[in-house]
């Protein structure tokens, strides 16, 4: 059965599990996650594998908007509905209507925002970086020895590195997964979205991805616009490139995932990323697929 087949099962169960009915929908994106639309209710549904983290990220969202802060907010059901390995989440939709994402200056200010609101009433877990992609490594990952062991010793050493890090932003409620691609306007506000890594841990983890996305062809003018709206250089204070580096294995994890489940195009994009570290070739783009 391939993965969007048993993710449509799991959603028409907790669609009927919650009242909704699963005819209209349509995937959105199948990635980490599985996000789907009903487009008949304009609902989005997340299908996760952590039940904790989905209910982490329900309650946060609900806490954040008391707070006055612009996270996307969940439906007012009971939830995650867990089916099976599952966790689903409902979440209200905020259709873009074919306009520019809000971008990497919009981004910052959230960010600054979200690092300044008190510490939530939710017990939040540390952040350890790459528990995911070791996990996945423990397993079958479809790439040669060579690369498995690279990946493995890689983490290992950025892992050690990271322990030794000193903090200029403090440690703190972080949102986890903050880059671009996260931030929704609705109408003429932007809200930040995808809640599912939310965690404590030290503030610069939220403001390396925006940068890490020169990998991704995100412009020098776009990364400075951020820099500017959250009014600190991350780029500039000494554990930069570990968090960058941290964040360019992060990547993988999805890929390997998706990849293990027959994804030809995952696999092919997951060599090449790997084929890139290795190389220490830092110019070359890598693609969202």
């Amino acid at each position: 059965m391939t993965s969007t087949a048993t993710n449509d099962a799991i959603l028409r169960a907790a669609c009927a599990q919650a009242g909704l009915h699963s005819s209209t929908a349509s995937v959105l994106r199948q990635h980490a996650a599985s996000v789907w639309l009903l487009r008949d209710v304009d609902i989005v549904v997340r299908i996760g594998r952590s039940a904790e983290r989905a209910e982490r990220a329900v309650r946060i969202t609900h806490w954040l908007h008391e707070q006055g802060f612009p996270a996307v907010q969940p439906i007012d059901i009971d939830q995650p509905i867990t089916i099976d390995n599952a966790a689903v989440t409902f979440w209200k939709h905020y259709p873009q209507h074919g306009r520019p994402a809000p971008g990497a200056a919009a981004l910052g200010g959230l960010l600054r925002r979200l690092h300044h609101v008190p510490q939530p009433p939710v017990t939040l877990e540390t952040y350890v970086p790459l528990s995911a992609l070791g996990a996945v490594l423990e397993s079958d990952t479809q790439l040669s020895e060579g690369d498995r062991s690279w990946l493995i010793d890689r983490r290992m050493r950025l892992l050690r590195t990271y322990q030794q890090l000193q903090s200029e932003l403090g440690e703190g409620f972080i949102h986890g997964d903050a880059y671009p691609g996260n931030a929704l306007w609705d109408g003429d506000t932007v809200r930040l979205g995808d809640w599912d890594e939310v965690a404590r841990g030290p503030r610069e983890l939220d403001l390396v991805s925006t940068h890490q996305g020169e990998r991704f062809g995100r412009s020098a003018a776009k990364r400075q616009a951020f820099t500017d709206a959250y009014g600190w250089d991350v780029t500039v204070w000494a554990g930069y490139s570990t968090l960058r580096d941290i964040r360019e294995l992060h990547t993988l994890g999805a890929y390997l995932a998706r990849a293990g489940r027959g994804d030809a195009t995952a696999f092919a994009e997951l060599r090449y990323r790997v084929a890139t570290l290795r190389a220490g070739d830092r110019h070359s783009l890598w693609h969202a697929t």
